[in-house]
This record gives C-alpha cells, structure tokens and sequence, in this order.
C-alpha cells in the first residue's frame, strides 16, 4: 500500500496546490475572496456543498453506527439528509431575497439588519461558533486516530491533528472561498468513489446483497430491527434527529453561505436535487460497510474494525485511496466551517476593509487553533459528537428563518428565547440540566418551545404592522 500511497498522496496534494494557485490568481477583491464572486456554476456548487456537508463520519463514523445500531441508522441519516432538499430550495430562496435587499456580508450581519439589532448577529454568532468548533474537532480527531491506527509507530495522533490543521489553513487562507471550492470538487468526488468501491468489495467479500443480511440475521437479527439492538432509534430520537438535520442548511454557515454564492435560482434547484439524491446514494453504500463490519467485527474495537475493512481487506490501491479519500473527507468540511466562522465575525465589524480582511485571517487561525485543541482533547463517538453539534446549532433554527422569511419587524422575544434555549442546550451537555423535560427530550421541546414563539412573534408583528399602517 505504501507505494500507492504516496503516488496518490503526491497527485492529492499536486492538485491542492494548483487549486489554491488558481483561485489566488482570480482573486481580485475582498468579495472574491469571501465569496467566490458569487458565481458559482452547478457542478462546482453542487459538489463544493456535497463535501461540505458528508466530512470524516461518513467513512468513519457511520459504519461503525451501523455496526452497531443496524439499519435504523438509515432512516436517522439518508432520510433526514434527502429531506434537507426541500429545505435548501424554500430557504435559499428566501435568503437570496433578503441578500438582495440588504447586501450580504455573512449571516449574521444579515440577522443584524434583519432584526435591526446587533444581538441578534451575535447571538449567531456565538451560536455557530459554541457548535462548530467542536464539529470541526471531531473530523480532524477522527481522521487522526485512524492514521496512528495504521501508522502506530511514525507519529502520535496530535501531530497527524495538527498535520491535516495546517494544511486546511494553507489553502484556505492563501486562496479563500474559491480554493476551498476547487479543493471540495475533489475531495467530494474522492469521497464518492472511494466509499462506492468499499462498500462493493464488502458485498462481494460477503457474497452479494442477500448473503450480507442472512450472515447479519444469523449474528444478531435485531440489526434488522428498529428500535435496533441498543434501542438508540426511539421516535422522539428519530424525530428530534430529522428537525435538527432539516435544518442544517438553515444554521450552518459553511451551507448557508453557498445558497448565496450560487449563480441562480434555477441552478439553486437542481444543486439542492443533486444534494438529495447524493446523499441517499452515499449512505446507502454506508450500510454494506456496516453490516461487513458486524458479521464479522462484531467484538473489534472500533478503530481496528475500520482499520481492518478500510485498508486490510481492500487491494492496495483502494486501501490507499481510502486514506486519501479520509483526509479528504475532514479537509472539505473543516475548512468550509473555519472559513465561514471567520466570514461571519467580518460580517460584525465595520471599518477598512482591507484591515477586516486581516482580522478575518487572524481569527481563522484563532478557529483552528482551538479546534486543534478540542479535537486533542475529544471523545471518540464521532457519529453522536456530530449529532449533538446539529442539534445545538438547531436552536438558532426558529430565531434564523423568522429573521429571514418575514418582510416586516420582528421583535427581541425570539432573540431572548433562543438565547435561554442555547444556554439551557449548553447546560444539558454538561450535566448542570436534565436531558429530558417531561420525558421529553431537551433538544426535542426546546425546538418546539422555540417554534412556538417565532410564530407568536409573527402573528404578533404581523398584527401590529397592520395596525401601524392604518
């Protein structure tokens, strides 16, 4: 493996350089490099969001979630993730509308005009970033344990961790936006190919589609049940999971800022269609990969189940390809986010421009940094760390699309409330709140609790409005 490792290793990294190269020639203006020149075509939208959204738990994270929890894992993924195309549509065109009206800086400075408060763009702030750090942090740990899994004697994890950090930050930071968009093109198609020809060589390991799921009914028939063996896939995780994961596009502003940039509506659509059907297909390779796994892993620690069905039992091309394809996978991800947290605390400030774009690179590195330290520090359950970084940034769901969707002045309450939600989120995570309310849970009734309110707040404003007009 080692040869085609560095053969493929060389070409990846070639590629990189000539991608960074490029953008940092078409780099004419602050907006480009922000922003791509807001010109994005469809297969470069399409597979720059593709890649931002799948990251290190798709090859990592997921199969071992099927593993473990069976194929109730497909209707907590690929069914919540194919939903988010209804979402990308009716969103993104509500948000290009208000980008149209109000300029667009980031989203935060957009909530800011919207609500004509600056609480509200640092509440989103602070939202993204208490939640996204950590996200970030879980795709460079999880890239790591698994190079030191296969490597175990050439370096320790933290510096595979701070390797993949400073390789984001070189593109991203010379070339910007679109150095990250030409990087996510291949490492999305990477991802793609590399998880498809797994998941094929693990039927075949197998004995085809039939055989892998008698082999799972013979280990464990309960793999092919819901709630599954655990009992994870309970309704109210199902539903709280498909809220959070609908509203993806909606929080996330490594996602929300690609709805802005792309050319069109029409080019929008089809984009939000390619999403859709991407998703289904790639987590539906996923399941053959777990269930592999299961027959005949069942008892392996999780590192040494991936290690074993990623590299061992793959020919040595596809073994070094899936490392490539790994370090891919964290990379289209993590950057985008770092990227879109320093854009969003630009989108805050005011003054010279040239000053901010400064500032801007230098809170980027102040972002990796502390992602580098809280993926040193992290636990390993990356599908649940994930989960749980969705679901906090879940919360700023309600607050975001009435800022958003509605034409008229909303009020403070929503802004109050979601900043109670987050904090009591918060609270629940480190054990100072209940995790359910009412045999609810949290994350469940605050996004109801929260929904509630934003269309108090509607009808509310909206009656007001009406009075104040006649």
């Amino acid at each position: 493996m080692t040869g085609w490792l560095i053969l493929l290793g060389a070409l990846y990294l070639a590629l990189l350089v000539f991608a960074t190269i490029r953008a940092r020639e078409n780099n004419k203006t602050a907006s480009d490099y922000i922003f791509a020149g807001s010109n994005v075509g469809l297969t470069l939208g399409f597979l720059t969001y593709a890649a931002s959204l799948f990251s290190t738990f798709t090859l990592l994270g997921m199969p071992d979630f099927f593993r473990n929890h069976g194929i109730g894992s497909w209707i907590f993924l690929a069914v919540s993730d194919a939903g988010m195309t209804f979402v990308i549509v009716w969103f993104g065109l509500h948000l290009r509308r208000r980008a149209a009206k109000f300029g667009f800086k980031g989203v935060a400075g957009l909530l800011t005009d919207c609500y004509q408060s600056r609480w509200a763009g640092y509440l989103y702030f602070f939202g993204i970033f208490i939640f996204l750090v950590p996200y970030v942090a879980v795709q460079i740990r999880g890239v790591g344990i698994f190079l030191d899994a296969i490597f175990p004697d050439i370096l320790p994890t933290w510096t595979w961790i701070c390797i993949i950090v400073l390789g984001m930050l070189s593109y991203s930071e010379l070339g910007g936006l679109k150095a990250i968009i030409y990087s996510d093109a291949m490492q999305g198609t990477v991802l793609f190919v590399v998880t498809s020809v797994i998941a094929y060589n693990c039927l075949k390991n197998l004995g085809g589609v039939q055989s892998i799921f008698e082999q799972v009914a013979n280990t464990n028939i309960e793999l092919l049940s819901v709630p599954g063996p655990e009992g994870l896939f309970t309704f109210q995780f199902l539903l709280a999971s498909f809220l959070v994961i609908l509203m993806v596009p909606v929080t996330q502003p490594q996602l929300t800022t690609r709805l802005v940039i792309i050319r069109d509506l029409k080019t929008l659509n089809q984009m939000a269609l390619a999403v859709g059907i991407f998703a289904l297909l790639l987590i539906l390779m996923i399941i053959p990969i777990g269930l592999y796994g299961a027959v005949l892993y069942a008892e392996a620690p999780v590192m040494e189940y991936l290690r074993q069905t990623i590299i061992v039992d793959q020919p040595p091309i596809i073994a070094a390809a899936a490392v490539i394809g790994l370090i891919a996978a964290a990379m289209s991800t993590a950057d985008s986010q770092l990227f879109a947290l320093g854009t969003e605390l630009k989108s805050l400030l005011s003054g010279d421009d040239e000053k901010l774009m400064l500032v801007t690179k230098f809170a980027i590195l102040c972002f990796a940094f502390a992602s580098f330290w809280v993926a040193v520090l992290s636990d390993n359950q990356l599908v649940l760390l994930a989960r749980v970084s969705f679901a906090g940034t879940a919360m700023l769901a309600p607050f975001v699309i009435l800022g958003i969707v509605m034409d008229y002045p909303q009020g403070k309450a929503i802004i109050f409330a979601t900043g109670v939600g987050l904090f009591l989120f918060l609270g629940s995570l480190i054990g100072f709140v209940s995790p359910t309310i009412a045999l609810v849970r949290l994350d469940l009734f605050l996004l109801v609790v929260l929904s509630i309110v934003a269309m108090a707040s509607a009808v509310f404003n909206y009656f007001a409005q009406i009075t104040h007009d006649s």
